[in-house]
This record gives C-alpha cells, sequence and structure tokens, in this order.
C-alpha cells in the first residue's frame, strides 16, 4: 500500500480514537497481499445428476473445462448422491475433490470406453479417468471413486471371477491412468471395486499419495491398487490397500519406455492385503527400477507378501524393507504366489501364445533377456508363512548382495492346500518349482547372507518340510 494512503488511513482512524494498538492490528491486516480465492466449479452446475443412471461424463467435462480456462481451480463431485460417468480426463492446475457422501461410478456399458491404457497395445484394458503431459494434479476427498467392477465380469467362480473373451481391446476400465503428471497429490479417497489397476502413474514425477484406501474385489483378477510405471519421486503413505493382484507394484512397461527408470520410492505406514503379491517389483521391468524404501508395513493375509520378480533386461538394485511384518497362504493357481513371505526371483519371461505376447519383448524378439537384481535388504522382519523365503535365478550372476538381517520365519500350515511348491511364473523354465518347504531356500544366487534370523516350526508344520536353510551353491 502506498506511504501517502496509509498515512491518510491512520488520520482517519484517530478521528474515531482508536487505541494504538487497534491502529497496529488494522494497519497490519492492511499491508497484507490479497489471496485469491480458490475457482470452485460444482459439477451440478454442468448439469450433473445423481440418480446413478444419468452418465454424466459430459457435465464433468465441462466443469473441468471451466476451471482450466479459468487457469485452474477446484472442481467437486458434491456429497450424498451417486454420479454415474464414463471417461473424462483432469487438467493442469486442478483440484479434484470428491466430497464425503459422494460416489463416482464408472458406467457398466463397455462401449464408451474407448482409449487403450498401454497406448497401442489394446489387450490390457481402457482408460476410465485420464490426463496426460500435466503439472499440479490433486486428487482428494472423503467420497468414493467406484470401477463398477463386477459389471465388467463372468461368472462367479469359487477363487475368481470368469474374464469375460474378446477379440482386439479388452473393454474392462482401469480407474485412474495418469501419463508424465509433474506435481502430483491423491490424498483421502476411496476407490473400490475396480475392474482392472487402480491408479496406474505413468512416468510422472514428484508425487505423494497420502491416506487412500484402495477396496477391490479379491476376486477380480488384475486388480492391482497402485501401479509405479517409469515414475520418479513418490511418497507412499498411511494408505489401506486390498486388492485381487498386487497392492503396490513397481515396473517399466515397454509401452512407455521413453520415461527411463523408476526411482527413489519411499513406501511407508501401508496396511495391504492381496490374492498375488502385497508388494511387488516387477515383472515388467525393460529399464532399471532403483533406490527403494518400505518401512513400517503390515501385509495380511496374502498370497505373496514382498516379492521381486525380474522377468525381463531390466536391473533393480538399492532397495531395503525394514519394520514389516507379514502373513501369507496358499490360495488357488489362478493366482501367481505359493505363500512365500519374501520372494526374489530371475528369469526370462516365458515365450507363450498369449493376448499380450507381442508387447512383452524387445521389438523384433521372439525372446527376452533377464537383469540382475542386486543390493537388496530385508531387515527386521516378522513373517507368519505356510511357506518360506524363496530366492532363485536362472544364473548366479543374476542375483547379488542380498542381505537378510534380523528375519523371524515362523511356519505354519493355515490352509487345507499341499504345499512343498515355489511360483517362479511368469518363465521359461518351469513355472511351479516342487521342492521341500524351507524357512530359507536359496538357489542360484550370490552372497546371500543370513544374520540374526530365527526359523519356527508351529504345531501344523509344512506337509513338506525340509531343511530349515536350503542352498544349492
Amino acid at each position: 500500500m502506498h506511504f501517502q494512503k496509509i498515512n491518510l488511513l491512520i488520520k482517519k482512524l484517530y478521528a474515531f480514537r482508536l487505541s494504538a494498538a487497534a491502529l497496529l492490528m488494522i494497519l497490519f491486516w492492511a499491508c497484507q497481499p490479497q489471496v485469491e480465492k480458490q475457482k470452485v466449479f460444482d459439477i451440478t452446475d454442468y448439469g450433473a445428476i445423481a440418480d446413478g443412471m444419468t452418465d454424466n461424463a459430459e457435465s464433468i467435462s465441462k466443469a473441468i473445462k471451466a476451471c482450466q480456462e479459468a487457469g485452474g481451480g477446484k472442481v467437486i463431485i458434491p456429497g450424498d448422491g451417486v454420479f454415474v460417468t464414463g471417461p473424462f480426463d483432469l487438467v493442469s492446475k486442478m483440484e479434484f475433490c470428491v466430497e464425503g457422501g459422494a460416489t463416482l461410478l464408472a458406467n457398466p456399458d463397455t462401449s464408451v470406453y474407448q482409449k487403450s491404457a498401454f497406448r497401442y497395445n489394446p489387450g490390457e484394458g481402457m482408460i476410465w479417468i485420464g490426463g496426460e503431459n500435466l503439472t499440479d494434479v490433486a486428487i482428494t476427498g472423503l467420497g468414493v471413486i467406484n470401477g463398477n467392477g463386477i459389471s465388467f465380469m463372468g461368472e462367479e467362480l469359487d477363487d475368481s471371477y470368469e474374464l469375460l473373451p474378446f477379440k482386439v481391446k479388452d473393454p474392462r476400465p482401469h480407474v485412474l491412468t495418469l501419463t508424465n503428471v509433474k506435481n502430483l497429490r491423491i490424498r483421502d479417497v476411496t476407490f473400490r471395486h475396480s475392474a482392472y489397476w487402480t491408479v496406474h502413474l505413468i512416468g510422472c514425477d514428484d508425487v505423494v499419495i497420502d491416506g487412500i484406501t484402495i477396496d477391490n474385489s479379491l476376486k477380480i483378477r488384475n486388480s492391482d491398487g497402485i501401479d509405479l510405471d517409469h515414475s520418479k519421486n513418490v511418497r507412499i503413505s498411511n494408505c489401506h490397500i486390498k486388492s485381487g493382484d498386487d497392492s503396490i507394484c513397481l515396473k517399466n512397461r515397454r509401452e512407455f519406455e521413453e520415461y527411463g527408470a523408476c526411482e527413489n520410492i519411499v513406501v511407508t505406514n501401508c496396511l495391504m492385503s492381496s490374492r498375488s503379491c502385497a508388494l511387488k517389483i516387477g515383472s515388467e521391468n525393460m529399464d532399471t527400477i532403483r533406490n527403494v524404501t518400505v518401512n513400517n508395513c503390515t501385509i495380511l493375509a496374502s498370497n505373496r507378501g514382498i516379492g521381486i520378480q525380474n522377468r525381463d533386461e531390466g536391473v533393480v538394485s538399492d532397495v531395503l524393507f525394514s519394520n514389516i511384518i507379514i502373513e501369507s497362504q496358499f490360495f488357488s493357481d489362478v493366482w501367481w504366489g505359493k505363500s512365500e513371505p519374501l520372494y526374489v526371483t530371475a528369469y526370462r519371461r516365458a515365450n507363450i501364445n498369449h493376448k499380450d505376447a507381442s508387447w512383452r519383448f524387445p521389438k523384433g524378439a521372439t525372446e527376452g533377456k533377464v537383469g540382475q537384481v542386486k543390493n537388496i535388504v530385508f531387515r527386521d522382519i516378522v513373517c507368519r508363512s505356510e511357506n518360506g523365503v524363496y530366492v532363485s535365478a536362472e544364473s548366479k550372476d543374476k542375483i547379488q548382495n542380498i542381505l537378510f538381517d534380523g528375519v523371524v520365519v515362523n511356519l505354519n500350515r493355515s490352509t487345507d492346500y499341499e504345499g512343498g511348491m515355489y511360483d517362479r511364473r511368469p518363465c521359461q523354465m518351469e513355472g511351479i518349482v516342487k521342492a521341500k518347504t524351507s524357512g530359507f531356500y536359496i538357489d542360484n544366487a550370490t552372497d546371500v547372507e543370513i544374520r540374526n534370523c530365527d526359523i519356527k516350526v508351529g504345531d501344523r508344520a509344512p506337509l513338506n518340510m525340509g531343511q530349515l536353510v536350503y542352498r544349492t551353491n
């Protein structure tokens, strides 16, 4: 404020005989820069109807466009209602807020999903909520984003839902697919019932995911929780994730190779449960995954606890897992894993006739290679499991410098599955390997140190119990 104007204001205020303290408070307020309030765009102002039937994609897109044209702001899904919608895209400088009591529900009509989640590879699902090449994006609120997953499934089986057949395009929608987004924040919101991957972040940088809930059906295959794909500088904390497939997965898909390594990842204070692997690195890794810290987490009722599953030419290095409780158990062969609480493997990917086989190997190749897994630490981890720790590679140079320090393995049967096997799928060699159950099974690896560890066998010992520690080399 200009000096002359301040002087005039003082004279006028003094005429009202205000105290010196009051004058100072008023002057302090007058000299503060005025902060412009965030612009708010309520989707109901653009025609959205919370009747659980009307597709509101056009109304939501109009609200987002208005936000963009205003230079940014907050798009609100208001509480107390179910807003059905088809696909739409987020934009830069926006907060997308699903208020408490509100549900955003995916349209069950498969024909509205037309954009592939994997570019020119249409065989692995479509995009529902998308966005590409953005900055400054937030997804917040205490409401629910519901992928309506069961609507896209076939018959319910004992261990899963049947996947519906398709010719070229798998119409199942991924809930959230964001590509090349910088400064991304996802907080507090609940995601439910994804038909495919839930939160897929591709080439994103500077990401915070905090306090979210992912509650997927444990019978829906491919219903991953969070997939970090070629993404960097990511912090995941205070999340509760229940998913049929991997709860949190780090990878480098071949479709997005220009985004480089997946690196500098922190996961802390999370609760996870999965029919496959609760926290996985791989199997898709055509680049590098490095500098990963996972701390203070609990994994319950999972087929596999923590898995490093290298199946491509990329490298996994410098990873620390610490202060973790893991409960794992057997499930059917539909799900990868055989109750291994900790799992480190490096095998070439299987060359099979599959819907996405042409996207699994380098261009023009019909067979792949596998890179190294090295410098991995497991520290202060308590495992309650039907199977033991498994470390295995196709050759001794592929797994190097692995430390197990303060790991407790409690072996006890909790199901009636036979046991006596480990799961190396998907690999060119034998997938399900029959072997005696050991607390630590170390096969074809270099510099694996077991320090300050304890193996305990419960009253219901594995039926095919072998040596407590088994090494092939």
